[in-house]
């Protein structure tokens, strides 16, 4: 297995449009329960209404967005930006999600933008990469990815600064709430492919960098996911709405650094 010590696991829940400020009280208790697992780190990427609030009531975990702008303000309305998401106490951001590409139409071209944007800001990235069904049957699913993270390092100059505020996520389209996963060995093949572009583009320090898994994760599924080779951590969508089904995916990233 591919994961070295300077690699720690990440499990991040995305809570997308979901949670009010009654929400607060989940948040807290999933920060109790990462306190217990102290060789994973864990975060929340929360709406933006409950940022600031969550990120005054917890101690033991990071607190991110969902998404920010390309430019570091001015007049685009509705929209919010990483220096804003930084001021009101995110550390992390999540970039390049499916839903944005399909439902805002984010291109390869915008998502790297962001992402520049909001390494500059001081937020460490969660780029996510994924391909369509069609594509996997096509034979094409590395490609796909591969062109995605492609577009999305272009400009940026390798440090190990960077390989710190980076994180790459990947979630197949078709597997995101859906309920399917990927088999195994197709989950380990496309972090390998993964790993590879990055050290082609990043050189040594993309070693790094965490690669996490996302699309359908839960409790039941985790632990063998979590074991596969450069799968560092998980990006857990549904399963983190819930605390104990949250903590029980921490739980087990935690027993698999112990074993």
């Amino acid at each position: 297995m591919d994961r070295r010590p300077e690699r720690r696991s990440w499990i991040v829940g995305n809570w997308k449009m979901h949670g009010l400020r009654a929400s607060l009280a989940a948040v807290v208790e999933i920060d109790r329960a990462a306190q217990a697992c102290g060789e994973v780190d864990v975060a929340l990427a929360l709406p933006f209404t409950l940022i600031h609030a969550a990120a005054q009531a917890v101690s033991h975990i990071a607190i991110g967005g969902q998404n920010c702008h390309t430019q570091p303000q001015g007049a685009y309305t509705g929209d919010i930006s990483a220096a804003m998401l930084h001021d009101s106490g995110a550390d992390c951001v999540i970039l390049g999600h499916s839903e944005r590409r399909l439902d805002c139409g984010e291109t390869d071209e915008i998502v790297r933008d962001k992402l520049h944007t909001a390494l500059s800001s001081g937020l460490t990235v969660i780029l996510c990469l994924g391909e369509h069904l069609a594509e996997r049957e096509a034979g094409l699913a590395e490609d796909k990815v591969r062109q995605q993270l492609t577009h999305a390092l272009t400009g940026l100059t390798p440090s190990p600064d960077l390989a710190r505020h980076l994180a790459i996520a990947y979630e197949p389209i078709w597997a995101i709430g859906t309920g399917l996963v990927p088999e195994a060995p197709a989950i380990a093949a496309m972090h390998g492919a993964i790993r590879q572009s990055l050290a082609q583009a990043l050189g040594p320090s993309a070693r790094t960098i965490r690669l996490l898994y996302g699309g359908s994760v839960d409790e039941g599924n985790a632990p063998a996911i979590l074991r596969l080779a450069d799968v560092d951590g998980a990006l857990v969508g549904n399963a983190s709405l819930d605390s104990a089904r949250f903590a029980a995916i921490i739980q087990a990233a935690q027993d698999i650094r112990d074993a």
